[in-house]
């Protein structure tokens, strides 16, 4: 399937915290000098205006980053997590005034270093031709218009020792919900000493309980759940989203148990809600 287009969807609340939890990922990994391989497996155009036509539809960043973005005067209050992800996109609108919204491939590029590699994929061939002419000249950087799920695996081991899989599929087709949590689990055989994270769409509860019991069931230990809520589950359409993390970074947890209260009354008021569990203890 190749009708999704992220465009329509940049800056609402399920990336605020894909974007957050990935930038806290980027910033433990990027502590220690050895390289880092960053593989991208849905990257979408890695970059978008919020005026364009697609943006403008159901402005949906008005309940995301729109929320969030007048708090850059008062950072102070605000907890790591939300600062950290202010910080950074403020970072792509040195203009001062929200008019783009960066993708996770725009945060990875930023937040690396000159001696980690990255490879983004994605199969809409719109999007992986604007993904590569954003990111040209950057030889860090490659672009594949191929299957993500299928990257996940035959892209790994890298060379490098360390790295950071983000898997975050438009689950059009509803069986991407069990094949994302399958090739992740094929991947970490492959990889272990990687960092994984896995978002996912909460508009049928019950197909989360399946991702979590099949993470559950798999033998991987260190799994931690992250997850922002704006609406109750059964309403229409996507009312929550969250995140699965393999191998998880120090103090993770603790950021996001200090962040995702302040973001869920922030942006889901009465209706919100949140959860950070440990999943699969370590």
């Amino acid at each position: 399937m190749l009708s999704y287009r992220h465009s329509f969807h940049a800056g609402n609340f399920a990336d605020v915290l894909k974007h957050s939890v990935t930038i806290q990922i980027l910033k433990y990994l990027s502590r220690k000098p050895k390289p880092i391989y960053y593989l991208d497996t849905h990257s979408g155009a890695g970059a978008f205006t919020l005026s364009d036509r697609e943006a403008q539809k159901n402005r949906e960043y008005e309940n995301g980053i729109g929320q969030l973005w007048p708090l850059l005067n008062e950072l102070d209050n605000c907890p790591g997590l939300i600062k950290d992800y202010l910080e950074t996109v403020q970072q792509f609108n040195p203009q001062a005034e929200l008019q783009t919204y960066p993708g996770s491939p725009w945060f990875a590029q930023h937040l690396l270093r000159p001696q980690d590699r990255l490879d983004f994929f994605d199969l809409h061939p719109n999007e992986s031709q604007i993904l590569r002419q954003n990111f040209a000249g950057d030889k860090r950087i490659h672009v594949y218009p191929k299957d993500g799920f299928q990257a996940c695996i035959s892209q790994l081991p890298p060379k490098e020792k360390r790295g950071y899989v983000l898997m975050d599929p438009p689950y059009e087709v509803k069986t991407d919900y069990a094949k994302a949590v399958e090739t992740l689990i094929k991947a970490h055989k492959k990889f272990a000493n990687a960092t994984y994270a896995l978002w996912y769409p909460v508009v049928e509860r019950h197909r989360i309980q399946a991702m979590e019991k099949a993470f559950i069931a798999s033998g991987i230990r260190n799994i931690q759940l992250f997850e922002l809520g704006i609406a109750r589950d059964g309403d229409k359409g996507m009312t929550a989203s969250g995140m699965m993390v393999i191998y998880p970074p120090w103090k993770l947890m603790e950021t996001l148990q200090a962040g995702l209260p302040f973001l869920s009354e922030r942006l889901g008021g009465r209706h919100g809600h949140y959860r950070a569990e440990q999943l699969v203890p370590e």
